[in-house]
């Protein structure tokens, strides 16, 4: 019988196992071979074999990241793209210098702005003077409220006869008119009168956005919301496409947006696995249950917000909103459970995530214990009690690690809740401590990049990258070790790939990246500057900064 050699060995650096520290790996037919010492990969090398010279290098299992936008990112790119932070007079000069460059009376559309950093709440008379002609709307930050000027509301039909959708506000002038500014269901309401991006627009922003994520490290990826951006067929075509054609690197998780409001939800959920491929699982279900506990307080809440919104004086403005109502909410995740689908919900306030929980629990009574785990999303804010509680239901705590330093959406977060809530902010470690499964996701492009490195330092820091003076939550500060294993281990668990990806050894699938240095032996302040050199998945080399 002929000998099967390795298609690929790495050696020569550090490779990080369950058990410690090797100097290689071989690789043969997308799975790892062998493991160990220089002799011992060597062994396996052919006359056709490649061989990687580390020198010195540091080889690592490949990164995930369970809450990502790629085709919103990706479109992002090439619009009005305002920089995070950025003043008012400097967010209105680039909108100004779109709307020269724009042919008469076409949208203006991107973001991101944020109040801390506008240093007052926006209206539309402030965007009506650098663009009357020209339909504006700009979202924030976060993605759950947008910034119109009078031009984009007019083309809308919003005016102050409107009422305010199911779970969304119009915020409104003194005298009731809309002010410009929406929340929740209100933005999408006037999002869905502006233009939407063609079918090879969206296709070449998600072609972009994963190379873009391959060049960070990461292999594996959760799709948050498809139709985000294009709406969900849109964009399921163009993922389907892409993976038609072998774009599609990465293993991706599906998550579709199920919404009582909406019955076309229901159509794209029947209709998921016309759209499953070896690549893509269109398996889990999205539900929003609240906003963001910013100055918009839409995050559903247990105790009331700190500060107060002009004109919401009501319990909305004090506590939040919580989107669906508790007997809808159960009665869908138990179906959805029984589907054999993974729910993810938004939920950012801690009111949000005991509805999310009691939902979860509810399906658990219902139909026993199953092997998916159905996962919380964001966890702003959580308490204790409940924390206690997710292990014993199998609930999953996804959490935002890229957005605990000190930044403009954080100082706004700050300003709503007060310090005393900020304590306890994304209270990772308390999460660990109590023996729940946590995992990591970016949110890009809520955040400005996904590189995972950055997040991996700060939750170690809760600093900025880099390490600053402030910080965020640093009591739920957690080791170096337990954020990489968020990154890896945990994610691989709860995607039900942990006897396939996750770590590296022996009879796993070769998704391994190589990196410039060994972040475990590097001081913690400089992980963020770890760049990724090479990409593999099963095997085959997907990105190579050298040949970039």
């Amino acid at each position: 019988m002929t000998e099967q050699y390795a298609d690929t060995i790495l050696v020569g650096g550090q490779v990080r196992t369950p058990t410690g520290w090797a100097q290689g790996l071989a690789v043969r037919a997308g799975v790892v071979e062998t493991v160990g010492g220089r002799e011992d990969v060597l062994h396996r090398r052919g006359p056709d074999t490649r061989v990687v010279e580390l020198a010195g290098d540091t080889v690592l299992p490949g990164l995930h990241d369970l809450h990502v936008h790629p085709i919103y990112a990706g479109i992002r790119e090439r619009r009005c793209k305002v920089p995070q932070g950025s003043s008012l007079a400097h967010t209105l000069r680039i909108v100004a210098e779109h709307v020269a460059r724009a042919a008469p009376g076409t949208w203006i559309l991107g973001g991101q702005w944020d109040t801390s950093a506008l240093g007052t709440v926006p209206d539309r008379t402030l965007l009506d003077a650098v663009a009357p002609d020209h339909p504006v709307l700009l979202e924030d930050t976060s993605g759950h409220s947008s910034w119109a000027n009078s031009a984009a509301l007019a083309a809308a039909g919003i005016g102050p006869g409107t009422p305010d959708p199911a779970g969304g506000i119009f915020e409104r002038d003194l005298a009731g008119n809309p002010s410009g500014i929406q929340r929740e269901t209100a933005a999408d309401l006037l999002a869905a009168s502006a233009p939407k991006p063609a079918d090879d627009a969206v296709e070449a922003a998600l072609e972009w956005a994963l190379k873009e994520m391959l060049s960070h490290g990461i292999t594996s990826f959760t799709e948050a919301a498809v139709g985000f951006t294009a709406g969900p067929r849109a964009e399921l075509r163009a993922y389907t496409r892409l993976a038609a054609r072998g774009a599609v690197k990465q293993r991706v998780r599906l998550s579709l947006v199920w919404s009582p409001y909406d019955p076309t939800c229901e159509d794209v959920i029947g209709a998921r696995n016309l759209h499953a491929s070896g690549h893509i699982a269109p398996d889990c279900v999205k539900i929003f249950l609240d906003g963001v506990p910013t100055d918009s307080h839409t995050a559903a809440m247990i105790e009331p917000y700190k500060d107060t919104v002009e004109g919401r004086d009501g319990g909305a403005g004090r506590h939040g909103m919580l989107a669906i109502a508790p007997k809808v909410l159960n009665q869908a995740v138990t179906r959805f459970d029984r589907m054999g689908i993974t729910v993810k919900f938004h939920a950012a306030g801690d009111a949000a995530v005991r509805a999310a929980l009691d939902a979860i629990e509810a399906a658990r009574t219902a139909n026993g214990h199953g092997p998916h785990m159905h996962n919380v999303g964001h966890c702003t804010f959580v308490a204790k009690s409940d924390i206690e509680r997710a292990s014993r239901i199998g609930a999953t705590f996804e959490v935002s690690p890229y957005l605990w330093q000190p930044s403009p959406i954080c100082s706004d977060i700050a300003a709503a809740v007060g310090p005393a809530a900020i304590e306890r902010v994304w209270p990772v470690r308390e999460m660990l401590e109590a023996g729940a499964l946590v995992v990591a996701g970016s949110d890009w492009c809520v955040v400005p990049s996904v590189n995972p490195w950055s997040a991996i330092e700060t939750l170690v820091t809760r600093q900025e990258p880099g390490g600053s003076a402030d910080s965020f939550g640093p009591s739920q500060a957690i080791t170096l070790e337990q954020a990489f294993d968020l990154f890896t281990v945990n994610s691989a668990r709860q995607e039900g790939m942990s006897h396939r990806v996750g770590h590296i050894a022996p009879g796993m699938l070769a998704d391994i990246i190589v990196v410039d240095q060994n972040p475990f032996e590097a001081p913690i302040t400089q992980v963020h500057a770890t760049r990724v050199k090479m990409t593999f998945v099963e095997g085959e080399s997907v990105f190579d900064a050298a040949a970039r």
